[in-house]
């Protein structure tokens, strides 16, 4: 699988397109347009289960190979068992750096699809179903897929820009977030509530201060605990990782005889994907 290839695919677009409709919904919302803010997680609902579904189906298009599919499900159930040993404590949360460091080395398609099925599957075993969960699929698979579109980097350069991105995607997570429930969250008479009826700038003024007053120190302490993951267990996950994702290649069958590609016939030459 190449990493953080030049062109992204279709169905990562589909999802980029279905998340901006998803987390920008109130920005447009005005009291003319007649649709209620609750009915946005219902919908939503709906259209991610839709673009999971194109995902799922790249993949069994062959875009992903089985060692990638395997591993894709060990790192789902690695996910699965971190996410709730730390979430509800000021805002550490164990699974993102799992996202992110898969993300980079299995590229963004894989990151993406790692992102969606981990939390989907944590939250069936912490009985955290609910109307938030297609938010959280989608905004921890771009968690994921960005990792993968990250620049190229090597040793300690690599480690800092990892862990720097752990800090800005778990700001973004959050902010993402609540965005999507800001509207209902806190009624319609206060200061930082959602106004249909004042315009972009105006709302999003209102929006920063209400995630300064609610989320500020959740999303620090998740972004703290990603880079001081990474810091740690980047190298060595790193290069674990980078090891599963090598592919066998076979040295072809019309090489001419007495040649050194000759010679190599039959034998697998691994190489790293990048």
């Amino acid at each position: 699988m190449r990493t953080g290839g030049v062109r992204t695919s279709a169905t990562v677009l589909v999802a980029l397109l279905v998340g901006a409709v998803a987390f920008g919904w109130p920005l447009v919302l005005r009291p003319e347009s007649g649709m209620r803010p609750e009915l946005a997680p219902i919908v939503f609902g709906a259209v991610i289960t839709v673009t999971m579904a194109v995902v799922l189906s790249e993949i069994a298009g062959g875009r992903m190979d089985a060692r990638t599919l395997a591993m894709l499900g060990v790192l789902a159930a690695v996910g699965t068992i971190l996410r709730p040993l730390g979430a509800g404590t000021a805002g550490i949360e164990l699974v993102f750096f799992v996202l992110i460091l898969a993300g980079r080395v299995f590229g963004p398609g894989f990151g993406f699809a790692l992102g969606a099925v981990t939390l989907f599957t944590s939250a069936l075993i912490t009985s955290g179903v609910g109307i938030w969960l297609p938010y959280q699929m989608l905004a921890a698979g771009f968690v994921g897929l960005f990792a993968g579109r990250l620049p190229k980097a090597s040793g300690r350069a690599e480690i800092w820009l990892l862990a720097g991105y752990g800090m800005v995607s778990a700001f973004a997570y959050g902010w993402v977030m609540d965005f999507a429930f800001w509207p209902f969250g806190i009624g319609n008479d206060t200061p930082i509530s959602f106004d249909p009826h004042l315009d972009m700038v105006q709302n999003l003024h209102r929006f920063v201060l209400y995630n300064i007053a609610t989320s500020m120190g959740w999303n620090l302490g998740r972004a703290l605990t990603n880079a001081v993951l990474i810091a740690l267990v980047a190298p060595s996950l790193l290069r674990l990782l980078r090891r599963s994702a090598r592919r066998a290649e076979f040295v072809p069958a019309f090489a001419e005889p007495g040649s050194e590609t000759d010679a190599r016939r039959g034998a697998f030459a691994p190489h790293r994907a990048e």
